[in-house]
Order: structure tokens, then C-alpha cells, then sequence
């Protein structure tokens, strides 16, 4: 990581650590992220990839540092605002964690509905990211029928819905 500060910075940590029983999986992380900015995390199993998504997405809470979202810092987030500030991820998980007693459109337009949006904007807005993804010829499938490809791209369509400032 450059140490200069960026001016766009979307998500900055300083010296973040995540333990579990005493083992670091993340030790004294540094890193920014300016807005619009695409990255890729890697590196081998127990890296603590999936270690750091969950810090972010605030999954997890971190054992040491600072984790700034958008100039805010996460540590001093309560409990009850956390649903507010995750509105502002869109999260592509990698099992795709789709419902899978619900249809493509049902599990898309869940993440809108829990916002409270209205039903004329959910259905305009669903069918908008469904053809974007190609997925709009497959509105009233479930998940198990669908290949996997089918499946990660309704994962994508969930994650750009809610049209978040972060998609992880």
C-alpha cells in the first residue's frame, strides 16, 4: 500500500488484526481503496481472504485496528445501525447463498424489499439488473434448476439491485 493518503478512498484499514483463539488469520493489514477502484484479493487457503471480506462487510468484528467506510469508522458502528451501513454493500458470495424455494426474481428482489422499497420500482428495477446479467428468460426459475453460471449471475444481480457504493 502507498502510504499517501488517497482523496477518493472508499474503505481504508489501519493495522487491522483478526484473531481467533489467540491465531492471527489477518495480522496489521494496511490498505485503501479509492472509489472505483477494482481489486482482487488472493492468495493460498488460510491466507485469510474470507477473513477480510467479513471484517469488512462487518460480519466479524476486528480484533486490533481501524476500518474506515466511507470516512466512518467501523468499530464505533452500534449493533442497530449495522443493517443501515451493510445497504451499502452488495455482496457476491462465493457459494452464491440463493434461496433456493424462491425464484430468480424473488431472490433478487429481496434485497429490495428489505429496504423497503416499493413494488412498481422493485419489479422496474429487478427486471433492469435481470437483463443486464442475461438472466431475464429465467425470472420464474429456482436456483437448483439453474447451472452454476446461471446461478452466480443472479448472485451478481442481488449484489447490483440495491445499486451499493461497495460490492464485495
Amino acid at each position: 500500500m502507498n502510504p499517501e493518503i488517497k482523496k477518493n478512498s472508499i474503505i481504508r484499514l489501519f493495522n487491522v488484526s483478526k484473531r481467533y483463539n489467540g491465531k492471527f488469520a489477518l495480522r496489521d493489514i494496511n490498505l485503501d481503496i479509492e472509489q472505483g477502484e477494482f481489486i482482487f484479493i488472493s492468495g493460498p487457503s488460510g491466507a485469510g481472504k474470507s477473513t477480510l471480506l467479513k471484517v469488512l462487510y462487518l460480519a466479524e468484528r476486528v480484533s486490533e485496528g481501524q476500518i474506515l467506510i466511507d470516512g466512518m469508522n467501523l468499530a464505533r458502528i452500534s449493533s442497530s445501525r449495522l443493517p443501515l451501513l451493510r445497504r451499502r454493500f452488495g455482496m457476491v458470495f462465493q457459494d452464491f447463498k440463493l434461496i433456493p424455494n424462491r425464484t430468480v426474481y424473488e431472490n433478487v428482489a429481496l434485497v429490495l424489499e428489505a429496504a423497503g422499497e416499493k413494488p412498481d420500482y422493485i419489479r422496474k428495477k429487478v427486471m433492469q439488473v435481470l437483463r443486464t446479467t442475461e438472466m431475464d428468460k429465467k425470472v420464474k426459475a429456482l436456483p437448483p434448476t439453474l447451472s452454476g453460471g446461471e446461478q452466480q449471475r443472479v448472485a451478481v444481480a442481488r449484489a447490483l439491485v440495491g445499486e451499493p457504493s461497495i460490492i464485495l
